[in-house]
């Protein structure tokens, strides 16, 4: 995963941006594009999304300064926490080399400005010992910035100004009082990385970048791709996210401008993130917000649940955000909006006409199917409970669904919602189909397993219920209900994980169920446009509105 960044061979006439562009084209590809990434949690960030962040960076930077460009000021110094590659201090370095006049390739002139450039505005802290040598190798052609291959001969110090030192967890029981990390699995000793990341492990951003960079240092531009999450210790592959700690980091340091790459699950949901996700919805210095629906179309060949965005924080902002949504290939015109207008993020733009029509002054919970969906466990039997295989020898035997099918228990044993089981349940299944993930079309499923649970029928946490009935013809209804694309339109509005949940339905109405509600009478009672019907079947699948009992699935 080493590579060194070559300067190109062209034409003295052509401009540096287009020299660069020839030089990608008719040349061997950057070997910054060609490097496997370590994991989808550790993503290496390729230069030409970089430049879109710097792109939008450079047009704040101009919109407050009066027209002036960011890469000609000689004084502004720039971070990246969690240094992978190396990519986006490369970009800034190449940029501010044009902006500072460009001098001819090989002059003095040139090697004294890369020097300066490379020695005054540009900072990175190091992810691990390995990334750390990559963005040194990346940055100043050389491993060893002292050595007689570095570009910037000034340094003095071989890590320049990419510093690394391995870093230990602060352990308080079995945990790190820092970071989700737990002792048994990243208490490491020898060659092994801690994965202790620095800008993480402190109580003081401020301090720490004194400690490393001395004490006058303040940076006026943070950006960078951290790391997404660890392991913390839970249930199978159980991991918790890590990213929302840098950008808090960062926030503490009081840069003009921050812009992050990150999972764009925070916007809806995130183990953990529920006060991130207020703190960030609530900051109206969040200048822009590009949010990509399908990772593929950022990372290309990199799977990450929810996509992932990027944003442009600045600090002597205050106002609506510029939010740009990129799906199946289709970028959308900047839409102005405020993030706080719901209790999550709604990503797409074209959603909000919509809910505005069906919610005038904004969700209600009693108004909202969350005021009848059950919690996790509906009757607190978890995923793995399977019963009995006969109902020999039970007293008072009721049967129970879970994903391996039917078994039975006894009807006492029934620990939460007892008084359901007699009722007429419309169920779905809690894992989300094709894992919450839209098919190629850039269609959502939304929901699997719609099913009615007849009188002495419990599920287990793999179905919750999502409403109760009196009536067979109730939980009927209620199923056709949701199948209907309205249904699942605004299910995906909140689609954040794999799982359904009780908040899942916070944007879905409460309606009598006394007939059935199919999408042509929904799109007439909430008035929805004919443009705005197309939108919703655009981005829903049809699905069948036939119904089924409990242990056959549609």
């Amino acid at each position: 995963m080493t590579g060194t960044a070559s300067t190109p061979s062209v034409s003295l006439s052509l401009s540096f941006g287009e020299a660069l562009r020839r030089d990608r084209q008719n040349r061997a590809p950057d070997v910054l594009n060609t490097i496997a990434n370590l994991s989808s949690d550790e993503v290496f960030t390729p230069p030409e999304f970089a430049n879109r962040m710097l792109d939008a960076l450079a047009g704040a930077w101009a919109a407050d300064h009066g027209g002036t460009s960011i890469w000609a000021e000689p004084d502004v110094t720039f971070l990246d926490p969690a240094v992978k590659s190396g990519v986006f201090l490369r970009e800034i370095t190449k940029r501010l080399v044009e902006g500072q006049g460009n001098p001819l390739s090989g002059s003095d002139e040139r090697r004294a400005l890369v020097d300066r450039i490379l020695t005054k505005q540009v900072f990175g802290i190091g992810m691990t010992s390995l990334t750390a040598l990559l963005s040194r190798r990346s940055i100043y052609c050389s491993r060893d910035a002292t050595s007689k291959h570095s570009v910037a001969p000034s340094f003095t110090n071989p890590d320049g100004n990419i510093w690394f030192q391995r870093t230990e967890h602060t352990w308080s029981g079995d945990r790190c009082v820092y970071c989700p990390a737990t002792r048994d699995g990243y208490e490491r000793g020898g060659e092994a990385e801690t994965y202790a990341y620095a800008f993480l492990h402190h109580t003081n951003p401020k301090a720490l970048v004194a400690r490393l960079f001395g004490g006058s240092m303040n940076f006026d531009v943070i950006v960078g791709n951290p790391p997404y999450q660890l392991d913390d210790g839970g249930a199978g592959k159980s991991a918790a996210p890590i990213y929302q700690k840098f950008i808090q980091a960062a926030k503490a340091l009081q840069p003009q401008y921050l812009t992050m790459v990150t999972p764009s699950r925070w916007m809806a949901g995130g183990k953990g993130l529920d006060d991130f996700r207020a703190e960030m919805l609530s900051d109206d210095r969040i200048r822009s917000l590009t949010d990509y629906i399908d990772s593929d179309e950022a990372f290309p060949g990199v799977d990450i649940a929810g996509g992932v965005s990027y944003f442009l924080w600045s600090r002597d902002y205050h106002g609506s955000c510029a939010v740009t949504t990129i799906v199946r290939g289709n970028r959308s015109l900047p839409t102005q909006r405020r993030l706080n207008e719901y209790d999550v993020f709604v990503r797409h733009s074209n959603a909000i006409s919509i809910l505005r029509k069906i919610w005038p002054d904004g969700p209600k919970e009693d108004r909202a199917l969350t005021a009848k969906v059950s919690g996790r466990k509906a009757f607190g039997y978890a995923t793995t409970d399977r019963g009995a295989p006969t109902d020999a020898g039970i007293t008072d035997p009721i049967t129970l669904v879970s994903s391996g099918g039917q078994g039975f228990v006894a009807r006492a044993e029934v620990s939460m919602n007892a008084h359901w089981i007699d009722k007429w349940k419309a169920t779905v299944s809690r894992a989300a189909p094709a894992g919450g993930r839209p098919d190629k079309q850039g269609r959502y499923y939304g929901l699997s397993s719609i099913r009615v649970t007849p009188p002495g029928y419990v599920t287990t946490e793999a179905y919750p219920v999502v409403s109760v009935f009196d009536s067979e013809a109730e939980a009927e209804f209620m199923c056709a209900y949701l199948k209907s694309r309205f249904v699942r339109f605004l299910l995906s509005l909140r689609a954040a994980n794999q799982s359904v949940t009780r908040s899942s339905f916070a944007f879905v109405p409460e309606l009598p169920m006394d007939r059935v509600w199919d999408d042509e009478a929904l799109y007439e009672k909430y008035g929805i446009s004919p443009e705005e019907r197309t939108y919703i079947e655009s981005l829903v699948r049809p699905m069948d509105v036939g119904t089924a009992t409990a242990g056959a699935e549609v």
